[in-house]
């Protein structure tokens, strides 16, 4: 499946040589060994105005990056996991202030880090429970373990929650030693970027009585002709997978990462709803009509408009933006202005990260350097596919923001 431009771009509001300027500025991260490659795709009105692929899907292979190139989504695995648990929610199934430990009773004495170090943490009891809304939001004081910027990041290196979770543990297991370990801060006082989705992830299995894989496949990614989004690719496809790169630290050149790159290749022990999906622009491009156009594509509807648009609003306490309720920080963006919803970030206001988008606009990235958003005011949406981790190593994000409003014109 292909993401081919669908219409001259002029006609619906994008100057073509503005749109062109996409091209130059990242063709340049793969001309200087930055990047190995890339895909962009940029939308408006439902209508394709920019397609684009550019150098290598693996360089040391020499294979070009092509329409059907699959690349490791990581975190924009998160909005799929969050659009499946709302499923559930508008069946009645649960309610968003209720305790998870209704279903998922490990965590219904969690306790809480107070002080300490890692061989010595102090913990006290949770005075309020984690609640469904606190995993949607990355508010119940869940963490990763690779972030390793607090003691709570340490503990969950320690016991084997770093990139992964302990071998051979299944979604089921991992989400039990989670709920062993402290969580950063009491549910709901701040916000932290974390295993959240994986935890939602877990109670959409509970609740649905299925597998995650068997939901998202079933009730998500068949009905809306995402066909080629997977857990994993198997040997056929396995040419059509872009390499996994770091940089090097003294030159900043793209260095083949195989070590975690190849998880892809072979079927997980778990199914991570936070980061475990593999995905084409083709597919996901789906994914962003999908929740544009308010929950329904090609006569498909999961979810009503009524819910997208309440996913898509700040749900943070007191309309706090990121910067004022994450007081760990968080390197990946810039937190002013923006805030948080059921399953995305959202835009408060653009002025503060200096960087064009409308209020509402929401979005989210991946581990890779991939990223998506959807401006419901401009009616636009971008994607772009990469494969270089971290996604802070370069600021290519807010950079593609920058290129794509200047090239709106009307």
């Amino acid at each position: 499946m292909s993401v081919a431009v669908s219409i001259d771009p002029d006609r619906i509001g994008f100057d073509p040589a503005r749109l062109a300027r996409i091209d130059e500025h990242f063709g340049r991260y793969v001309d200087d060994g930055r990047l190995a490659g890339w895909q962009i795709v940029v939308t408006r009105r439902g209508e394709i105005a920019h397609s684009a692929t550019y150098g290598l899907r693996d360089r040391e292979a020499g294979t070009p990056v092509e329409q059907d190139t699959l690349w490791r989504i990581y975190s924009m695995t998160k909005p799929i996991t969050s659009v499946a648990a709302m499923m559930l929610w508008e069946e009645g199934r649960f309610e968003l202030n209720d305790p998870i430990s209704r279903w998922l009773p490990e965590f219904a004495d969690v306790r809480v880090y107070d002080k300490g170090s890692v061989l010595k943490p102090y913990t006290v009891p949770a005075v309020e429970p984690i609640r469904v809304w606190h995993l949607l939001t990355h508010t119940a004081g869940l963490t990763y373990g690779f972030a390793q910027s607090t003691v709570v990041d340490g503990l969950y290196r320690a016991a084997g929650y770093d990139l992964g979770v302990p071998a051979g543990a299944d979604l089921a297991e991992a989400t039990r030693g989670m709920a062993r370990l402290p969580l950063l801060f009491q549910p709901g006082s701040s916000w932290n970027y974390g295993v959240a989705t994986d935890v939602l992830g877990r109670l959409v299995e509970v609740i649905s009585g299925q597998s995650l894989d068997v939901f998202f496949t079933e009730r998500i990614l068949r009905p809306l002709g995402m066909t080629d989004t997977r857990w994993w690719v198997d040997e056929p496809d396995a040419k059509r997978l872009a390499a996994l790169y770091t940089p090097h630290p003294a030159t900043g050149q793209a260095v083949r990462a195989d070590a975690i790159g190849r998880y892809a290749l072979a079927e997980p022990g778990w199914f991570s709803g936070g980061g475990g999906l593999v995905s084409t622009a083709a597919d996901y491009h789906r994914f962003t009509q999908f929740v544009l156009r308010g929950g329904e594509l090609d006569g498909v509807r999961l979810l009503a408009p009524r819910t997208l648009r309440f996913m898509t609003r700040n749900h943070l306490p007191g309309d706090r933006d990121l910067a004022s309720f994450n007081p760990e920080g968080f390197a990946e963006t810039v937190l002013d202005g923006i805030g948080f919803g059921l399953g995305f970030a959202v835009v408060l206001d653009p002025v503060p990260a200096r960087v064009p988008s409308s209020v509402g606009e929401y979005y989210w990235g991946g581990l890779a350097s991939t990223a998506f958003w959807v401006d419901p005011v401009e009616e636009v949406t971008a994607l772009l596919f990469t494969q270089l981790m971290p996604s802070s190593t370069y600021p290519l994000r807010s950079q593609l923001r920058q290129l794509v409003y200047s090239a709106l014109v009307d």
